[in-house]
């Protein structure tokens, strides 16, 4: 007699849960995602010329040009560090390779996985935005559909990223090695050094290339109340495919 065959959906309800549960008895990861950003935040708005107007910005402070960069600092540090590091270890430890004789098919964990921390990374940016509006009296994005449109193509592109990292990485020791490596040019790009807006003309055009520089540049001009320029959106969504198929292509289970 034939095995039937059970079909569980992509998002399975009782995982999602247990994924949540773990990263909320990992106090270092939720550190890092939520509470660092909001903390480097503070420290840059507790500069008083930091709360002047800025020529160089065009008049704006400069605590009003590191908010968007804190927002995607949050999902840089749970897309290129904490992902990976988990489903890393899952597989180093044999959890995916288990699971495949199960009903639940790994696929279920690494959706749940993308969610957990796809959705760390969207409350990480809404705790930036309100703390910088409540403590500093950064104005909120004068266009918030074209900044939840470029939030969310920057959280997919961050996402993607990480499950290259996963794919590439055989023990999390590599994967740790292979985020760090990556982690810091992520940050140069999305301005975490020098807000993009500062940059020279031909500095800020490379950095638009790249899937953070393109989300730094969309989340500015959103916030200005302009559209995200549509060159930017391109940018992230073909990051984003191109990640994607590259970690289907190389992702292994075991």
């Amino acid at each position: 007699m034939s095995t039937p065959v059970v079909n569980t959906p992509v998002v399975n309800p009782a995982v999602l849960k247990a994924e949540i549960r773990l990263l909320g008895r990992e106090p270092g990861s939720l550190f890092w995602i939520l509470l660092f950003p909001v903390l480097l935040l503070v420290i840059l708005g507790s500069i008083p010329a930091f709360r002047d107007p800025d020529p160089a910005l065009d008049g704006l402070r400069v605590i009003d040009a590191y908010v968007p960069v804190t927002v995607l600092l949050g999902l840089i540090v749970s897309g290129l560090q904490a992902m990976p590091q988990t489903l890393t270890g899952y597989r180093e430890r044999g959890v995916l390779r288990r699971m495949s004789t199960t009903p639940v098919r790994p696929s279920a964990l690494l959706s749940a996985q993308m969610l957990v921390y796809g959705g760390a990374a969207l409350a990480s940016a809404l705790l930036a935005l309100a703390i910088g509006r409540l403590t500093f009296d950064v104005t909120l994005p004068r266009q918030p559909f074209g900044y939840a449109l470029a939030l969310v193509l920057a959280i997919l592109a961050s996402l993607a990223l990480g499950a290259v990292i996963c794919a590439l990485s055989r023990t999390t020791k590599i994967a740790g090695a292979i985020g760090s490596a990556v982690f810091f040019p992520a940050m140069f790009c999305s301005g975490v050094w020098l807000p993009v807006q500062a940059m020279p003309d031909t500095l800020a055009k490379a950095v638009g290339y790249t899937p953070f520089g393109a989300a730094a540049q969309a989340l500015n001009e959103a916030a200005a109340g302009d559209w995200p320029g549509w060159a930017h959106l391109g940018v992230l969504a073909v990051w984003t495919v191109l990640l994607t198929a590259a970690a289907s292509r190389w992702f292994r289970w075991e």
